[in-house]
């Protein structure tokens, strides 16, 4: 063991960028030295000339320069363009942001938004969790208050790339306490430009998970803490720590998928954590004190939370914390019964309470579900372990492509060179196994299932491929760049080992540790050849640059481009995180995947120039829209439009939508989904009761952009049957062969509905090329099926100048219903009248004119 080594050795171990080596604690051995001789140098002199002086320096720096690269390779948006928040659910958050800053806490937590979910409307208060906007409120006061000007939408701009290098400092903290300090220096390089979180941490993707990371990961740290402490000040730290975690919305695993966020993700991994240490015999009183003051005091604090309230204890999702809480509890009462009851007593009274103290929870919690004191398991839950039920039962949830099972090329362009040494840092961590990185394990086995099922739960894994991947390179560096003469077992020194030196007699203390004997411990490697030492070395220096070298030729080809000024950066991912990223950072991968980006400019730089094949034209449409919208309509207008773009007409165009990306209410959506499958009269009748001014839809088949309503609106049809089976069937969308099609061949059903005309309306009279017929969709590959389009209903209000956004005005109720009443005409074709008196052609004829018959003259003969 470690600390069997002499202290006078210490100087001669070799490590990872130090030469000091490490202990599974982190701590080396050459600090034990410089403790003894503290007292001898005095000052800053004093300090560096010791080895652990030195080495303290060169760990701040490498982290430092971690946080630097970190937060300026997230700046390439505000640096080639402008400061200015971009996507779909930061411009929600911004302008909660805003709110809160102008008008306080207290107000914001009432704040009634009238112009979401019409008619409707939305607290926003009591259904947000609000530490995003806490976060960047607090940093906006703080500045306000040093005399430092400075917008809030700016301070919304650049959090995220500030916490991408918090995380790396946790992450750094965190990994030091589960190996030693030189892998933790590589974890935090590693999620500092790894493009996995680079994605979901840009500047201005002012959304939750450029904070929830951070939170994640110093949580973490705090409970590892407190497990090898057994200390109530980390634990009651961790309990903080997760605070901070509930209140950020959305962020995690099970989080963005069922209504706890991140803290469902927490309150289950770290339950399992300990009922594995039970199961492991791995039970000490540390792990008591840690999670019985994490699930009380935590308990506690997540449920001062408006919108989380009494969730914490009625709702399944949280109920195996409960459970693992209660077990503890009766597994420490049988510990401390142990010593006071013979063996077969206490083997009796043991299997008996575990029986008993299982069935009472089981059935309790059966009882309450029934009753309808604890919900049920969530349809959002099922679809984590079936990954068709979502499209089943929940089409909503399906329709995001982020929650989409993850393809195999994702995990490579999110994770990069690191997925393949990561399973290399999962087995050093079980080979040399101990109550801490147990928990690493969990978490790496969990995330791994996780990011598997979802497109969007590839953010969880990253932080534990960082750090596994750190664990690879530095046991690999630490044992091919060693002394091999005085190479050292690797680091096994934990909390877990302080029971190992009070029975130093015992071969087997703990379940799945052997202790060597003294003479196996003593026997010397057999040296490892120069050559082989070479070759490993250059081997792991080469997949390294494989991992940053791409990034940074990126970086300089962005560097290399002509400036340009973007107003919004739309992008759609098609089954992968990682374009920003990929944007971000490499030119190399760049060219093998062919994303569309729309993003807007100015209106004098409009125009596509000559560029390299490397650039994107820019466009404006999007931007150019909503400022028509802003302008050009009343301020009471409402904009029906799918759901995903509720927040930006919200934010940018500050009109009111009927249905947003908050997707509380599938019913409401479902009806807007009705409306736009639903021909131009039926879906008229829905407009009017929803009392709509503008439809506003996205059409791609002018320059090819694949991310239009069109390729959504099967989508809308699925969930508008799911509450209209009677009125919409998704069968009447296809065509007898089952297909999809826009062209003459489509069905009539798709032909003559409100998303079909509005989107084609006009655009079988352009001509796009010489090459191609007129109304030919390039983003479909086909000419449209029915090109003479007439809207009866609406009328065309705004188009954009690529046609990209089109905005359409329904037409006001007629005072008095319109007679048809048809012009007289004359029919060549048919006889004309003529009188039978003469073949002349009369001037008129009365039909049915009375004629007069002259009598008779009467003659004297008559009588």
């Amino acid at each position: 063991m470690a600390e069997h080594h002499p202290v006078t050795d210490g100087k001669q171990k070799s490590s990872l960028n130090s030469g000091a080596s490490y202990s599974g604690n982190g701590r080396s051995s050459a600090a034990v030295e410089r403790g003894s001789n503290a007292g001898a140098a005095g000052g800053l002199s004093g300090g560096l000339s010791q080895p652990a002086g030195w080495q303290s320096l060169l760990s701040f720096t490498i982290l430092f320069l971690a946080w630097l690269a970190g937060f300026s390779s997230r700046l390439f948006a505000v640096i080639r363009f402008e400061s200015i928040i971009h996507e779909f659910d930061p411009w929600f958050n911004y302008r909660s942001t805003h709110h809160l800053s102008t008008n306080g806490f207290y107000e914001f937590l009432n704040w009634f938004d009238e112009r979401a979910w019409y008619p409707l409307g939305r607290i926003v208060g009591g259904t947000v969790y609000p530490g995003l906007m806490v976060t960047a409120g607090l940093i906006h006061y703080v500045l306000n208050l040093l005399h430092v000007t400075v917008h809030i939408r700016d301070v919304c701009v650049f959090l995220a790339p500030v916490f991408s290098g918090l995380t790396s400092i946790s992450t750094f903290l965190l990994t030091r306490e589960l190996w030693n300090q030189g892998a933790g220096l590589l974890a935090a390089c590693f999620i500092a430009i790894v493009p996995g979180y680079i994605s979901r941490s840009v500047a201005g993707s002012f959304d939750n998970e450029g904070i929830a990371i951070f939170a994640l990961q110093f949580t973490y740290y705090l409970w590892v803490k407190s497990v090898k402490t057994g200390s109530v000040f980390w634990a009651i730290g961790c309990c903080l720590s997760y605070f901070y975690m509930v209140r950020p919305p959305a962020t995690l695993p099970v989080t963005s998928c069922l209504r706890g966020a991140g803290t469902v993700f927490i309150i289950n991994l770290i339950p399992l954590h300990v009922f594995v240490l039970l199961l492991m015999q791995r039970y000490s009183s540390r792990v008591y004190i840690a999670y019985s003051t994490f699930y009380i005091v935590g308990l506690v604090l997540s449920m001062q939370i408006p919108f989380v309230g009494f969730q914490p204890i009625r709702t399944s999702e949280h109920m195996a914390a409960a459970g693992v809480f209660v077990l503890l509890q009766v597994y420490a009462f049988l510990q401390y019964l142990k010593n006071r009851l013979t063996r077969h007593e206490f083997q009796t009274l043991f299997f008996l309470g575990v029986s008993v103290a299982a069935g009472v929870v089981f059935l309790s919690v059966i009882y309450l579900t029934y009753t309808g004191y604890i919900a049920p398991w969530s349809g959002r839950f099922y679809s984590l372990w079936d990954t068709g039920y979502a499209k089943i039962h929940i089409p909503i949830i399906a329709s995001v492509s982020e929650h989409q099972p993850t393809t195999w090329v994702s995990f490579f362009f999110d994770l990069h060179i690191l997925v393949c040494t990561f399973p290399a840092g999962l087995w050093f961590c079980i080979k040399n196994i101990n109550d801490e990185r147990v928990f690493v394990a969990l978490y790496a086995i969990s995330a791994v299932y996780f990011a598997g099922v979802m497109v969007r739960l590839m953010l969880t894994l990253t932080p534990v491929v960082c750090m596994l991947s750190a664990v690879a390179f530095s046991s690999v560096f630490e044992h091919y760049l060693g002394d091999d003469t005085k190479r050292q077992s690797p680091p096994m020194e934990d909390s877990s080992d302080e029971d190992d030196r009070k029975n130093a007699g015992n071969l087997y203390d703990k379940a799945g540790k052997v202790r060597k004997h003294v003479s196996e411990q003593e026997k010397a490697e057999e040296g490892l050849g120069p050559n082989i030492k070479s070759i490993v070395t250059m081997l792991m220096l080469m997949l390294l640059m494989m991992f940053a070298v791409p990034l940074h030729l990126g970086h300089q080809q962005r560097l290399l481009q002509p400036q340009r000024r973007p107003g919004l950066i739309q992008s759609r991912r098609s089954g992968s995180n990682s374009f920003a990223a990929l944007a971000s950072f490499s030119y190399l991968f760049r060219t093998m995947m062919k994303v569309l980006v729309v993003r807007p400019t100015s209106p004098d730089e409009s125009e596509p120039k000559p560029t390299r094949l490397t650039s994107r034209n820019i466009l404006d449409d999007f931007r150019e829209a909503y400022y028509w919208l802003r302008q050009n309509t009343d301020e009471h207008a409402r904009v029906m439009s799918w759901w995903d773009y509720g927040y930006q007409i919200a934010g940018m165009a500050n009109r009111t939508t009927l249905v947003d990306n908050n997707t509380w209410n599938n019913s409401h959506i479902a009806l807007v989904g009705k409306a736009m499958s639903s021909n131009e009269t039926a879906a008229y009748e829905i407009m009017k009761s929803l009392d709509v001014d503008y439809v506003l839809i996205i059409f791609g088949g002018v320059i090819g952009y694949s991310g239009d309503d069109i390729n959504k609106f099967l989508w809308m049809v699925r969930i508008a049957e799911g509450e209209h089976p009677r009125d919409i069937r998704e069968s009447d969308y296809f065509t007898p062969q089952g297909e999809f099609r826009v062209d003459k061949a489509g069905s009539p059903t798709l032909l003559n509905c409100l998303m079909y005309k509005m989107s084609y309306y006009r655009f079988g009279e352009m001509q796009l090329d010489f090459r191609t017929p007129p109304g030919f969709d390039r983003t479909r590959n086909a000419e449209i099926g029915n090109k003479d389009i007439k809207l009866k209903h609406l009328e065309e209000a705004f188009t954009s100048e690529h046609w990209l956004v089109r905005i359409y005005k329904v037409k006001k109720l007629e005072n008095r219903d319109r007679v048809e009443n048809k012009l007289r005409g004359t029919d060549s074709t048919k006889q004309k009248y003529t009188s039978k008196k003469t073949a002349k052609r009369k001037r008129g004829y009365v039909k049915n004119k009375l004629s007069i018959k002259k009598g008779k003259k009467l003659t004297k003969k008559s009588l």
